[in-house]
């Protein structure tokens, strides 16, 4: 018995021992030129075949035993710098990596990169860098973020000229998109011509379509997080670019003797111009605006106040204006509690508005949404092979449906204000990543989620509690007539609703080379997006979960083969996912949703699923580089019947969702020739999107009368188009003073006339039924200058 007390005493002993003798190096990675701190820096100490990526905000952190080590930082696009350090006690060091001579033209992959890449647990998960963005071809030779993420397996526009997008099969009000941590509810300019995002400001992206990590909720399909620049800590900078339509301006420098910058960033459309030098009375404009601002306190302590104000304006001869656009403000602590202890507080304002002035008819209309939000985020590094996040979120909206007030004496229209609505959605959340062996890692995380819908409020009370009734004579739902109405004071609780969301994912590296990952997700969606069009507009209003809007559940299961091969200049992912959504929002036939202070009346609960094979090939380096992907997926609906006597929307079958697109196929390539021309391609091509025709007419009163068969039976024609680009540098060698650059593309190349719509109407001067395509775009050329000094 001694002995084996002994035999106790001293494997605690050592274990101590071993402990004490374990140091920490943490820092901050960031460039050497901009001095932007670098998200995803991979750092690798060859002696222990052990590493660790920096995080969104630059810092790593790595445990290991006292002694000497080869630390290795290798990044795409930069130089990898090798360091030879002892390490006898923890310390803090901050480095700094160079761009490759053709960071701008070339891809350069480190094998280190590569090998963390196939054994992390990370999957569904794309990342773009904003060089390679700048090099795909777009309408009108503006850089777009949006349109560029659409080159990725298993991302689908939203319709031709729109900036919305699908992932996976989901609609567009289930992509929770963040810049720098703040919600934007619409992402597009012009009516979805252009994004929000000005890729001049923008320092990273990632796109999330599953696998998606504990501290992401409140949406179903995607999170696509957006960092932008911090500025340059060293020196003033400017850069900008002129374009047909669009100019932008970035000025960036110092604050404080470098313990701060400042960055400031704007856009304008000049479209308009033109239009009234035509003797158009019509306009359209957008300008936008970016600032961050950050300040070093002390090596514990990190401040950042992040801006961004965007409006757009529609003028249709002067009979209504259109105004609308996002705004937020966000600010941000960053703490060191250790050097294995990195914590994260921001309290975030976001905003979205739209407005109508109805000159013609005297009066206005206002809507929007705001949103108030506290995260406290905190990344524990346990260990090299144990990472923990873990943090709390709240989160206070303001849903404003519809104000109309009358703009003069003489207007026929009375004041009338929609029912405000108001709800907080809180949730904790935890994610541990570990490296159970050298062969397995595994990421899993819990997230519980809480939402309460808030009054003031009057709500009408119905038969049963169903604002739709079915008509079984004539086999259709109709609105169901109130038999009363309760009031709820301010702040009582209307509605309640909590969910336990778990997250799993695992990765098996057969070798360095090849893996093979599967992950699962629950997640809950508490808003809807209300809306009779399948892309984003500016009308989209947004509504609360209540007894008669379920929040949406989704269940995610994925399963990915990951390889790179040919030395790392090849890179291989093919993943396989199904999706089932419970609570899915469903119309009525005929539905009115705008304006409607009732829209409970116009919606039943049903279920959706969507399922598929996606597939990407990467060339990774040399001077012609680009990638491969192709989905083959499909996206349905069901909304059965509530009761055997109720027929449910298509017989209660499934049917395909607006979203679904069965083939998805993208070929995106740049090539350097040399130091001054480069060039970029992308060919697109999609199954139509589904939509529903007329299978018949009837005459009515001297009308002629439209009947629709069942939803989304038919398609429109399929969707392609190639693009093409070319940058010409004239000075390509030259670093200090003026630098520019001109960018030619032509978006559309062969002029295809992709439908947008096909409109069905009686020809006034034969009489016969014809279909009509509406095409916005055919072969658009741009040309852009870009400059820095």
């Amino acid at each position: 018995m001694k002995t084996k007390h002994k035999l106790l005493t001293l494997l605690f002993f050592l274990s101590l021992v071993s402990h004490a003798q374990k140091v920490t190096i943490s820092g901050t990675i960031k460039d050497i030129k901009t001095t932007e701190t670098l998200i995803g820096v991979n750092v690798y100490i060859d002696e222990l075949k052990t590493g660790t990526n920096t995080n969104e905000y630059g810092f790593y952190s790595l445990t290991v035993p006292t002694g000497d080590y080869t630390l290795r930082m290798s990044y795409v696009g930069f130089k990898t710098i090798e360091v030879k350090i002892n390490l006898s006690q923890s310390i803090k060091k901050d480095f700094s990596l160079d761009e490759n001579e053709n960071s701008l033209n070339e891809v350069i992959v480190t094998n280190d990169k590569k090998k963390s890449e196939i054994k992390s647990t990370e999957m569904s998960v794309n990342k773009l860098s904003i060089q390679t963005i700048k090099k795909i071809p777009v309408i009108l030779g503006e850089v777009d973020i949006i349109k560029s993420i659409l080159q990725l397996p298993g991302v689908t526009n939203a319709g031709e000229g729109q900036s919305g997008f699908n992932v996976r099969g989901g609609s567009t009000d289930q992509n929770l998109i963040l810049l720098d941590e703040a919600t934007v509810y619409n992402s597009s300019h012009l009516f979805g011509f252009f994004s929000v995002f000005n890729a001049d400001a923008i320092k990273d992206l990632k796109l999330y379509k599953g696998g998606i990590p504990s501290r992401f909720g409140g949406r179903l399909s995607s999170v696509l997080d957006i960092y932008q620049k911090e500025g340059n800590k060293e020196e003033y900078r400017y850069s900008g670019g002129i374009g047909i339509i669009s100019s932008r301006l970035l000025a960036e420098g110092p604050l404080s003797k470098g313990n701060g910058s400042f960055l400031v960033a704007g856009r304008a459309s000049y479209g308009h111009l033109f239009l009234k030098l035509s003797d158009n009375k019509n306009s359209a404009s957008f300008y936008d605006l970016n600032t961050k601002l950050n300040y070093r306190i002390n090596d514990q302590n990190k401040l950042f106040l992040s801006g961004y104000f965007g409006r757009d304006a529609f003028d249709l001869n002067g009979i209504f204006v259109n105004t609308y656009g996002n705004s937020f403000m966000n600010l941000r602590w960053n703490h060191l509690f250790s050097d294995k202890l990195f914590s994260n507080l921001s309290l975030i304002y976001s905003d979205y508005y739209y407005g109508l002035d109805f000159n013609l008819l005297g009066f206005n209309w206002d809507s929007g949404i705001q949103n108030y939000n506290l995260k406290y985020d905190f990344k524990h590094y346990l260990g090299n092979a144990t990472k923990l996040t873990y943090g709390i979120n709240s989160q206070y909206y303001k849903f404003n449906p519809g104000t109309i007030n009358p703009t003069t004496a003489d207007s026929g229209i009375n004041k009338k204000q929609l029912d405000k609505k108001f709800a907080i959605e809180t949730a904790l959340y935890f994610d541990v990543d570990q490296e159970i062996s050298n062969k397995i890692s595994v990421n899993y995380g819990l997230r519980y989620s809480t939402f309460y819908r808030l009054g003031k409020q009057e709500l009408n009370i119905y038969q049963n509690n169903q604002a739709v009734l079915f008509n079984p004579e004539f086999n259709i739902y109709e609105k169901a007539t109130p038999i009363g109405t309760k009031n709820y004071g301010k702040n009582e609780t209307i509605a309640d609703f909590n969910n336990l969301e778990p997250r799993l994912a695992i990765s098996y590296a057969i070798n360095d080379e090849q893996s093979i990952k599967a992950s699962y997700n629950r997640m809950a969606q508490y808003l809807h997006l209300i809306s009779n069009t399948q892309s984003p507009t500016p009308l989209d209003i947004w509504a609360p979960s209540d007894d008669f809007f379920k929040p949406q559940l989704l269940d995610q299961f994925a399963l990915g083969y990951f390889k790179n091969f040919n030395n790392d200049r090849y890179s291989l992912e093919i993943e396989t996912f199904y999706k089932k959504i419970k609570n899915r929002v469903d119309y009525i036939d005929g539905a009115e949703l705008i304006a409607n202070n009732n829209v409970e009346q116009l919606i039943l609960n049903g279920n959706g699923r969507s399922y598929g094979l996606e597939f990407m090939l990467k060339k990774n380096t040399g001077k012609f580089n680009g990638w491969v992907s192709y989905t083959l997926s499909r996206a349905e609906q069901q909304t059965p019947g509530r009761t055997a006597t109720e027929t449910g929307i298509n017989d209660g079958k499934w049917y395909k969702s607006g979203f679904d697109k069965l083939h998805n196929l993208s070929i995106t390539s740049t090539y350097l020739l040399n130091n001054k021309w480069s060039f970029g391609s992308v060919f697109s091509l999609q199954s139509g999107q589904p939509v529903t025709y007329p299978n018949g007419q009837y005459e009515y009163g001297g009308i002629i009368i439209p009947s629709f068969g069942n939803r989304n039976e038919e398609r429109l024609p399929t969707y392609h188009h190639l693009d093409l680009s070319a940058t010409y540098t004239p000075k390509p060698n030259k670093q200090k003073g003026w630098q520019g650059e001109w960018i030619f593309s032509i978006y559309n190349v062969y002029n295809r006339q992709n439908a947008a719509s096909i409109n069905f109407r009686q020809n006034v001067d034969t009489g016969i039924n014809e279909a009509v395509k509406f095409s916005i775009f055919g072969a658009v050329p741009g040309i852009t200058y870009n400059f820095k000094f």
